[in-house]
Formats: C-alpha cells, structure tokens, sequence
C-alpha cells in the first residue's frame, strides 16, 4: 500500500476516534518516565512515598524519576525545557504558561486547594489590601500565589504599580516576611501554615475563589504519543487521591515528613485547606479559568491579542481522564 494511502487511512480513523493523526504514531518503548513531586500536592507525595508507579511499570522495565518542584513556575519550566512529561502547577499559572507558548494539556485534577492568602506579621499595622499601596510584597511570579495578588489588588482598586513587588520562591518569601524584608507576602502552603502557626503571621486577604485548582498537567507530544502510559499514570494518582481522602491524618504525617513542616502545619494543609474530592476536568474548571483569565491582560502578563478562551479550551482536556475515574 502507498504510503500516502496509509496516511489518509491514518487520518481518517484519528477524525472517528477523536485522536490526532500523531496519537496513532507507534512510539519505541518507554524508558524513564518523568514527573514532579511537590509540597502544594500531597498527592504526590503519597504516590511517590508508597512507589505505585515504580510498582505499575516494573514489568515494563520503565524507570520512574521524580523531581521536586518548589512552584508551579518550576514545574512549568521543567515541562516546558522538555525536563519532566508531568508536572503539578496551579490552573490560572497552568493557563498564563499555555498563552504564551507552553505546549501542555491538563487532564487531571488533583486538588482543589485554599493555598494561598495575603500574609503579614503578626506585629504589623496592615490590616487590609488597600493598606499594601506602597508597601514591598513578596511573591513568586509565574504561580498561583503572584496571580493572587494580582487579583487581589484589584478588589482594592489597586494594581501591580502600586505596590513594590519582590520576586522570592516561596520559602524565601516566608523567610523575608518573618525577617522584616518585605512588608507582605503571597504565601503558600504548607509555607504559610508553618508562619501562620510557628511565627504568628496574620491572613489579611483570604479568597478561596481566587485560588485556581491543582492541574496535572502533560507535555501534549507526550499525551498524544503515549496515552497508555499517561492513563497509567493517572491510574496511579487516583489510587493516591482515595487514599488521601481515606486517610487524611497519614497523608499529612507523609506531608510533614517530607516538606519538614510540623504535623500540626501538614494537617491545616491538608484536613482544612485541600478538597480532593474533584479529579475530574470540567466546566467548574473551565469556568474558574474563564473568571480569572482576565488579569492576565489587564497586567500585560500575555500578549494584547492573544484568545484566552481560546487557549483554556485547548489545555483543559475535559474527556481523557474519564474512563479512569474512581467514583466515589
């Protein structure tokens, strides 16, 4: 058979099978498979602690390899450098990365976390968000908690400009703040629950809308030319969520082990600011994404022109993830 025939036949059974031409393209087999672990996601440290996905390809002879990602501006950057396949990051960061350039799609869900808030010391004379005009604020940009603070200006009347902002991944951020370096800061947890319950820091801005969810999110090469493994995967990272919601109290002694946070800390994390009940990408996400896209042209974080409804329809990936769902 001629090989353009072979491609229309390709082609036409991707059209019937919703697929891309590219996902039909046989690849050689897997040898290392690549994704992040992070503090912001118990999730992945209960799969990484229990070595499922170590347990799930063993047979294949796959090498599993994790890195830790201290934010979503990392796990984004790993994911973009071709680093990791997979990798954890806040959706409204998840969506800033995809506007401008990121090739990632988001089939899962692993939380939906309240992991950040606006923070002060516990001495300090801020009270509310209009009392930070002028003042040095610490945050990470490219993440959830920046995004945050964005948004959170805004409910003030203020903007970006009106503020000193101070670019500090997150436990620096927390150190800067306790240290009298920045006048505020854009926590994250479990960052900000240890400076909230070691250090006395205050919440002065609390919005659990304007924290956008935990996406897992997948290089789109990588998706479309290995969805066997990316479902594994998957697989993998619901036996870990029903475990976690299952077991709560385990899950943050995991948390406080590996991020060396108090169990107190990991608990508040985990028990009061985390909801896993909603792996699966939907219109609730897609809505949230939709809400909160805004900022990122109002503070000229993407380019004038760029179609932002666009560009969440094509990283919420709404559909791959449902065959693999435990239903609770």
């Amino acid at each position: 058979m001629k090989r353009r025939t072979l491609l229309k036949l390709a082609a036409g059974s991707a059209a019937l099978s919703g697929l891309s031409p590219v996902s039909l393209v046989v690849a050689a087999p897997l040898k290392e498979l690549r994704l992040d672990y992070a503090y912001y996601s118990p999730v992945s440290l209960v799969l990484r602690r229990f070595g499922w996905l170590e347990e799930e390809f063993k047979a294949d002879g796959v090498q599993v390899r994790w890195v830790l990602s201290a934010g979503s501006n990392r796990a984004l950057e790993y994911l973009n450098a071709n680093s990791i396949d997979i990798g954890s990051s806040a959706g409204l960061a998840a969506l800033l990365a995809k506007a401008n350039g990121n090739p990632i799609k988001t089939p899962y869900i692993f939380s939906r976390p309240e992991w950040t808030a606006l923070v002060v010391r516990k001495d300090s004379p801020i009270r509310t968000v209009a009392d930070l005009k002028g003042k040095k604020v610490a945050a990470t940009k490219g993440t959830d908690p920046y995004l945050f603070l964005l948004r959170s200006l805004q409910t003030a009347g203020l903007k970006r400009g009106d503020i000193e902002h101070v670019g500090l991944q997150h436990a620096d951020g927390r150190a800067a703040l306790e240290q009298g370096k920045v006048d505020a800061w854009a926590g994250l947890d479990p960052h900000m629950a240890a400076s909230e319950l070691e250090s006395g820091s205050k919440l002065i801005y609390r919005n659990v809308a304007f924290n956008t969810y935990g996406f897992l999110n997948v290089r789109e090469d990588f998706l479309a030319t290995r969805p066997a493994e990316v479902a594994r995967v998957i697989k993998a990272y619901e036996r870990a969520r029903t475990w976690v919601r299952a077991n709560p109290s385990e899950a943050a002694r995991i948390l406080s082990e590996e991020a060396k946070v108090s169990l107190p800390v990991a608990l508040l994390q985990v028990k009061l600011r985390s909801d896993f009940s909603n792996p699966q990408p939907g219109s609730e996400h897609v809505k949230a994404l939709q809400v909160a896209a805004p900022i990122l042209k109002e503070e000229a974080l993407v380019k004038a022109d760029t179609d932002l409804n666009r560009a969440i329809a094509e990283l919420v990936d709404t559909r791959f993830a449902q065959p693999y769902i435990t239903r609770a």
